[in-house]
């Protein structure tokens, strides 16, 4: 872990940074440096997970003063990390060479009339063309931004946007496989007071590489975070329901469908002592889950076994890794933070 000096200065460097770049200045949230080293800690649950974290290891306070952090996504082209701040209907971008800087306006909820919306985009990945795929909450689509992810431009078309002829409600997060197919979660989080609108369910989809959409799952309450195993035999969704905050696994059949779905994991213990619920997730090359859920990222293993939790003291919505598995960024609440792996 940094020591105390050298953690403080590059706190103060980042607000001067924070300052010319964020939205709004305010860390009222943000708790004093004593406070956040504290928090900032890794505990070990299984001797496995030395092998992909350290209880000692270093973790940075990247930016700060975003309204609802959401998304992260490594982009190699960039040597950047991106991520939603869904309030704000943008996309930042952050990399080690220009620090924190706006990617993209109007991400969530285009149109010029809907610049100040505060439905923006929330997942976000990469297609096998390489162009930025988006969950977006003000258009209530999966939407392809045709510009060059080197060149951002709010300039997209519809991948899909309704399933039997009614709108998705916010379709939350997303994940593609090799084939092109992709699989995405629809809560009604962007719908005004959180309620499931005409298609009348909070479902999960698949989109084919034809665009034909199907439904997954609809006995759901509240599906969130998605993931795909490895070797794409398993789809992983992380439910974000204050009364059954569940990690769930379901076996993809030959024909697409779904198939023995169970539950992984349950947060339901983690919760009463800890902010947050189920939401992002991300596969590691080691095929273990880092789960985001109450007190920060939990890494499970995928036979439901809690190895580490990667403790932020705060709720934290989603989190990425580098192209090397090097760091794991995190976006928690008004914060991007990251930490080193093993």
């Amino acid at each position: 872990m940094h020591n105390r000096c050298t953690f403080l200065l590059a706190f103060l460097l980042l607000l001067l940074v924070s300052c010319k770049s964020n939205p709004r200045d305010d860390l009222s949230e943000n708790k004093a440096v004593d406070t956040l080293m504290e928090q900032l800690k890794i505990e070990i649950f299984d001797p496995i997970a030395n092998t992909i974290v350290d209880s000692n290891a270093t973790f940075e306070i990247l930016a700060s003063g975003f309204y609802w952090s959401e998304g992260p996504l490594w982009i190699d082209e960039l040597q950047a990390v991106i991520f939603s701040d869904v309030p704000a209907n943008r996309i930042y971008k952050w990399s080690e060479k220009d620090s924190l800087s706006i990617y993209l306006e109007s991400a969530g909820h285009t149109g010029e009339e809907n610049k100040g919306s505060d439905k923006g985009s929330n997942g976000l990945t990469l297609d096998l063309e390489n162009k930025l795929l988006l969950c977006q909450h003000g258009d209530r689509r999966i939407a392809r931004m045709e510009a060059d992810v080197k060149k951002p431009q709010d300039q997209f078309s519809t991948i899909a946007d309704s399933y039997e002829g009614k709108k998705f409600n916010s379709p939350n997060d997303l994940v593609m496989d090799s084939a092109g197919n992709i699989y995405f979660t629809d809560p009604p989080y962007g719908r005004p007071d959180n309620k499931t609108g005409e298609i009348g369910i909070n479902g999960v989809f698949k989109v084919s590489s034809h665009k034909e959409v199907s439904l997954l799952v609809d006995s759901l309450k509240w599906p969130n975070g998605i993931a795909l195993s490895i070797d794409q035999q398993t789809l992983y969704v992380n439910q974000s329901d204050p009364e059954n905050p569940v990690l769930y696994s379901f076996d993809i059949a030959g024909d697409g469908s779904l198939k023995k779905g169970k539950v992984l994991f349950d947060f339901l213990g983690l919760a009463k002592n800890a902010k947050g619920l189920p939401d992002g997730l991300k596969i590691h090359k080691s095929g273990n889950i880092f789960a985001t859920g109450p007190g920060g990222v939990h890494i499970i293993d995928p036979v439901g076994k809690h190895l580490a939790t990667i403790k932020t003291g705060k709720s934290t919505a989603n989190c990425a890794f580098d192209t090397d598995q090097k760091y794991l960024y995190m976006t928690t609440t008004d914060l991007l933070i990251r930490v080193r792996l093993k």
